[in-house]
């Protein structure tokens, strides 16, 4: 793949600016060169390797997020009821993913499906009366829309004894525990994924890469174009260039980057970057026993994404299982970020944004506090509540990626902290950004639809639209309404992307 070091010198003018080596950037520059192969691309990558932070494999959990087992995606009513409106979304979202997955393979742009996505069942699991009893009706609730359909339910120990193995060894009898299974879950390898989209771009069309290259500031012209300045780490020197359009899909570090861009959009966010940990282990034997992804609910005060769960990874061939994530802090963007990131992103016009949501979110604090201060044992017993008899020598800690929150201003509480992902674009649509975290890179392609849609509206609707529909066949369709349409589309994707649910 290129860097500086390819003496091709830098254009004074693109089309279009994409920032980060990311699956969103990667994602983006793929879609937008079909759509039209004459489009002046360039996509610049800080760091020596498309997908080295938040896309990583080691940096998220892997998991095909489709909604079949994060409970805090089913938020249970006051009046007791389920609401899985926004599990439906995140399942259709997946499923235009793997379309436009399957899609790149017919093409042969990128090949061997099993690098980078694996049949993983998705279970959700609770503990105790209660739970267990929201666990039922949530599976009642599911099974009424078809893309749940095949959603399995027990309370059985002898039925859990054949799922999850590993998790019920050593398990009392009178112990009372609940689940849920999805054979349709998967296991995605986000890292390679995106290596094979930035291969594809760097070696096979017309799109410029340039790695250890960093944007450093953006500025809008009187013409409607992007002045942006970018330094070669390489060889510490900076060059400016213009552009039609910039996309910012450079992780922790959009927010700034954001920032700098000066658009009245971009107004009042702040960020709060949370870091994690995870305890893996590569024992055969352990891995022997488990063979899914299983979620629980998450305990008091704790954000949605530390979602306690035991998952099966398949990374480069090799099978292991993670447990966590661990929540920690740092002030950094970026694990190869500066500690001077969140500082230097404190400013007049997101400060009352940030405290807001600091003060509304004590408990918070006091959680991460509580996590940051944990030895390796008392992870072990977290553990522990899952695998009963595990052993310390069998696990070790691995750092996973750094987060970075979105913080919005809101009226009422001066700011909120928000857990989703967000793209954020001007009036005009020349520049947009992706922030937040979860469900992320599983919904890269539907994100970056929306890209397309709010900033190029007229070619979307007019000459790319055949095109589009050729890219995700469902396009513009609602899979919750079609029962026929997604049994069909996910007949397609089952065979293309090799998967054996």
């Amino acid at each position: 793949m290129p860097t500086s070091a390819n003496h091709k010198p830098l254009q004074a003018h693109y089309d279009v600016v994409l920032i980060g080596g990311g699956i969103m950037s990667a994602t983006l520059g793929t879609m937008l060169h079909e759509l039209n192969p004459d489009l002046k691309i360039v996509i610049f990558e800080r760091l020596g390797r498309f997908a080295r932070e938040s896309s990583a494999a080691w940096n998220n959990a892997g998991t095909g997020h489709s909604a079949f087992c994060e409970l805090n995606y089913t938020p249970q009513q006051e009046d007791g009821s389920i609401d899985i409106s926004k599990a439906e979304s995140i399942a259709e979202q997946f499923e235009i993913s793997k379309q436009f997955w399957s899609y790149l393979l017919s093409k042969k742009y990128i090949e061997n499906p099993k690098d980078f996505i694996n049949s993983c069942p998705h279970m959700s699991l609770v503990f105790g009366k209660g739970d267990a009893e929201f666990l039922r009706k949530r599976h009642e609730k599911m099974i009424q829309s078809h893309l749940f359909k095949g959603m399995e339910f027990t309370v059985d120990h002898d039925k859990l004894r054949e799922w999850i193995p590993l998790i019920m060894s050593k398990r009392k009898d009178k112990e009372v525990l609940a689940a849920t299974k999805m054979d349709l879950g998967t296991d995605v390898n986000f890292g390679t994924l995106t290596r094979k989209l930035g291969r594809f771009l760097a070696e096979d069309s017309n799109v410029d890469v340039y790695l250890y290259h960093d944007v450093k500031d953006i500025d809008p012209r009187e013409n409607g174009k992007w002045w942006l300045k970018v330094k070669d780490r390489l060889h510490q020197n900076s060059s400016e260039l213009t552009a039609d359009f910039v996309f910012i899909g450079a992780g922790g570090y959009a927010l700034p980057l954001l920032d700098s861009s000066d658009i009245p959009e971009s107004e009042g966010y702040g960020g709060f970057p949370v870091s994690g940990q995870w305890l893996v282990t590569h024992n055969p034997g352990l891995v022997a026993k488990h063979q899914t992804k299983v979620y629980t609910q998450a305990t008091v005060d704790a954000p949605p994404m530390s979602v306690p769960h035991l998952d099966l990874r398949i990374i480069d061939g090799e099978k292991a299982l993670l447990f966590g994530p661990f929540a920690g802090f740092s002030t950094k963007f970026l694990k190869e970020g500066s500690y001077l990131d969140l500082p230097e992103s404190v400013n007049l016009k997101n400060i009352r944004s940030l405290f807001g949501a600091w003060w509304h979110n004590l408990p918070l604090t006091q959680y991460l506090v509580r996590q940051v201060a944990m030895t390796k044992d008392q992870r072990m017993q977290h553990l522990r509540e899952f695998v009963k008899d595990a052993k310390e020598e069998d696990w070790h800690l691995k750092v996973a990626g750094q987060r970075v929150q979105i913080i919005k201003k809101n009226e009422e509480e001066g700011g909120k902290l928000e857990f989703g992902t967000e793209v954020v674009v001007n009036e005009n649509g020349t520049i947009a950004s992706l922030l937040g975290a979860s469900p992320g890179a599983s919904t890269a392609v539907w994100a970056m639809l929306q890209v397309l849609e709010k900033c190029f509206p007229d070619q979307v609707k007019g000459e790319w639209n055949e095109k589009l529909l050729e890219m995700v066949p469902t396009y513009g369709q609602k899979l919750a309404d079609n029962p026929d349409l997604t049994e069909q589309i996910r007949k397609y994707t089952k065979e293309k992307l090799e998967l054996h649910y």
